[in-house]
């Protein structure tokens, strides 16, 4: 029997069917994972926060960087480790919109977030003269604004536009609520024309922000080929965010591709690790890849450690 989105109230998550042996270990590493990220981005959001020395724009945009995956990594980790303890694994209707907007916002502000980086280290690097008038307090905060604001805008018309569709079946082949995965459970193929011209207006839009980071980095390279300063700048500012950029762009170019083009005869494990590494790796490497690498940050951190020891 088809169903109709005003009867589908629930839909049922199949990404952790076979796993019921190794709830326990699952349920104890996924909660350990968790708390890893939430120690380790607080950590660096706090460190941030507290010293004064770190209120520049290169710390506001880590720390909102930080702020963004730990909204993004709640949307996931209380669900699944809730389902992880339950034998049935439902979301309300209106839970599992909610999901797949916070999921794909995290992920759009993400790039967002590194699109704006890359142009403060443009700044920074071949502008430095003028570094602290272009990246003003106000320039910053707007820049965060559009960080955050327009990934929320582009991804909520995506949702709506879902949620407007007729569903004929409740059933979700992954662990959480995905949009593109949602609209593929419509009962007809005429209604999806709109979130499809959407989702891919939404695919240009973050294309554009990755090449405006290249060109962003091109003129940055230009910049330090001559310049031993500006080399040692960086390697100590630029090599941390190329190391996020390149984590956050290989986890989800694998999901997306995934999403569109994988195969079903994957065993399950694998499907499910696919789905959920840009929820693992980023937020973990992120901070510890900025604490370590960025000077100010690491001594602050050190530190306090020393200090309670």
């Amino acid at each position: 029997m088809a169903h109709n989105s005003s009867y589908v109230r629930f839909f049922f998550l199949s990404g952790l069917n076979g796993t019921m042996n190794y709830r326990v270990a699952l349920f104890s590493l996924t909660l350990l994972c968790y708390c890893f990220i939430v120690l380790v981005n607080v950590a660096l959001i706090v460190t941030i926060i507290l010293d004064k020395n770190m209120h520049e724009p290169m710390y506001i945009l880590l720390c909102t960087f930080c702020m963004n995956g730990l909204c993004g990594t709640t949307g996931f980790y209380p669900k699944i480790l809730w389902d992880l303890l339950s034998p049935v694994h439902v979301i309300s209707y209106s839970g599992c919109l909610v999901q797949a907007f916070v999921m794909y916002s995290f992920a759009s502000s993400d790039l967002s977030i590194l699109a704006v980086m890359s142009y403060d280290r443009y700044v920074a690097i071949c502008r430095p003269l003028e570094y602290h008038s272009i990246m003003s307090k106000q320039r910053v905060l707007l820049l965060v604004c559009f960080s955050l604001l327009t990934p929320f805008c582009i991804i909520g018309t995506n949702v709506i536009l879902t949620s407007r569709l007729k569903l004929c079946s409740p059933y979700i082949e992954r662990l959480f609520c995905v949009n593109w995965v949602i609209v593929k459970l419509a009962c007809f193929s005429d209604d999806t024309i709109v979130n499809n011209i959407v989702g891919y207006i939404t695919i240009i839009i973050y294309v554009f922000h990755g090449l405006f980071i290249v060109w962003s980095y091109m003129y940055v390279i230009k910049t330090c080929v001559n310049s031993l300063e500006n080399r040692a700048k960086f390697m100590q500012t630029c090599v941390p965010h190329l190391t996020s950029l390149l984590i956050f762009l290989v986890t989800i170019l694998f999901d997306i591709m995934h999403i569109r083009y994988g195969s079903t005869d994957l065993p399950q494990a694998l499907n499910n690790f696919i789905a959920i590494q840009f929820l693992v790796i980023p937020p973990i490497m992120n901070p510890l890849v900025y604490g370590f690498k960025l000077t100010k940050i690491r001594k602050r951190i050190l530190g306090r450690i020393t200090v309670k020891m």
